[in-house]
């Protein structure tokens, strides 16, 4: 079993590395990413189990000497350091301060929990790759800055591109593609999830279908007219889309027969019309809706009269189990036909939306079941290595559980609660943490080196 170790550097020039006395095999190599040293190791004197390797060393396999802790693993007679973990994404800029512009704070509290997890994670862009030498020119976060270091190319990539255009670039595939298959490099987290993918690949998983409302493409007003007549409101939205744009809401109000649609743009739409056919024709007469999907609407469980949703992560742990890293409440903004914040939703805690203990409970137990089960089955049933998935619940008023959507790569938004910040901590430390798993996994494949 991989296990944490206390790491300490001192001046050396010569190639010597002390290892851990708890460490059973007598190790004759040494590996950090893709670099190799073929050394014989000397079991640290005195009983003590800590990592001590001479500067000479770490220059060699290009270990970064300001770390703490690090994770060994042992393989044949080979001990492996790290694991090196390198987050990929784009955007970078030629500011030091701040190199991967707004998000570099999101970054900087992500590399900085390297010690506690005993990974070695560092950002990089496909403009970083030295593919002859096999190194990559990594961006590390350290003692409040950003400094750029030469590192090998790491055990395992982790997902953060920002968006699906970032994402479908022809350099984007290339590198991802060459990674993978060239170097056996395992890719977590890749790619943005199709609203309309998931839910068809989940329709014939029996636990799954349990939390699905109907789902379709959209094809006519018939079709629409249909889910109203059996539902009352249905939501029209893009089969691509995120963080809440070019979500509609429309309600089908029965004593009346007059048809509504709220929306957001700059801001939060309300609009009446005497016929479907109105509303299509005028909310939607520049979008293309062959791009868009209808969903069943769901009467959610309220606070003050604004509907309630709710965001839950799941991550994978160091042994790649399904964790639930937090539970927030989302309540949607005066008009908004979504919770985001931006449209002027607000987040609470469970304990803010239902202050009986009981409800607290039973709530929570609903959702985290809801979560672990769809998230088994979206790794069942969807491509790549998946360690995360931010949920959208909602609960109708019978108490029922619905999923509106997973994020492969959720936002953090709710993290800005301060009731939510241990999950903040928490969900970061299983995003670096599973990538020992991953790593456990690709030694015992034999394909670390």
């Amino acid at each position: 079993m991989p296990k944490r170790y206390k790491i300490e550097f001192f001046e050396e020039e010569e190639l010597v590395y002390y290892y851990p006395n708890n460490i059973s095999i007598e190790p004759n190599a040494v590996v950090f990413g893709t670099k190799k040293a073929e050394i014989i190791g000397k079991k640290q004197p005195n009983g003590r189990n800590t990592l001590s390797i001479s500067t000479g060393l770490a220059k060699q396999l290009t270990i970064p000497t300001f770390l703490t802790s690090i994770t060994i693993f042992q393989s044949d007679s080979s001990l492996i350091f790290g694991p090196l973990v390198g987050i990929f994404t784009s955007g970078f800029t030629n500011f030091p301060v701040k190199p991967i512009g707004g998000r570099s704070n999101l970054f900087s509290k992500l590399l900085s929990l390297h010690s506690s997890v005993g990974v070695v994670p560092f950002l990089f862009g496909e403009q970083h790759i030295n593919w002859e030498n096999q190194s990559i020119e990594g961006h590390f976060y350290h003692n409040g800055k950003w400094i750029q270091l030469t590192v090998p190319f790491p055990n395992v990539i982790y997902d953060r591109l920002p968006n699906r255009r970032s994402e479908k670039l022809k350099t984007t595939q290339k590198v991802k593609e060459r990674l993978e298959k060239d170097f056996f490099i395992p890719w977590y987290n890749p790619g943005f999830f199709n609203k309309l993918d998931v839910y068809e690949r989940l329709f014939n998983d029996r636990k799954a279908l349990l939390y699905l409302p109907e789902t379709s493409p959209f094809t006519s007003f018939h079709q629409v007219e249909r889910m109203l007549s059996k539902y009352g409101q249905v939501y029209i939205k893009p089969i691509n889309g995120s963080l809440g744009l070019g979500v509609h809401q429309v309600i089908y109000d029965r004593k009346t027969n007059h048809y509504y649609c709220r929306y957001h743009d700059t801001v939060n739409h309300l609009l009446k019309f005497t016929s479907l056919e109105s509303l299509i024709n005028h909310v939607f007469a520049n979008k293309n809706l062959d791009r868009m999907l209808v969903q069943q609407g769901i009467q959610l469980i309220r606070d003050h009269r604004r509907p309630v949703d709710f965001r839950v992560h799941a991550n994978k742990d160091e042994n790649g189990s399904w964790k639930i890293s937090a539970i927030a409440a989302k309540i949607a903004g005066s008009g908004s036909p979504t919770t985001h914040v931006k449209t002027g939703g607000e987040v609470k805690t469970l304990t803010e939306i239902f202050p009986k203990e009981e409800d607290q409970k039973k709530y929570k137990t609903k959702l985290e079941h809801a979560a672990m089960d769809l998230a088994v089955a979206i790794e069942k049933h969807l491509d790549g290595i998946i360690g995360e998935i931010g949920f959208d619940f909602g609960i109708d008023n019978n108490g029922n559980v619905w999923l509106f959507e997973a994020n492969s790569k959720p936002g953090r938004s709710i993290f800005s609660h301060p009731g939510l910040k241990d999950s903040d901590v928490l969900t970061r430390k299983l995003t670096l943490s599973y990538a020992i798993f991953l790593t456990k996994k690709h030694i015992h494949e034999d394909l670390f080196i």
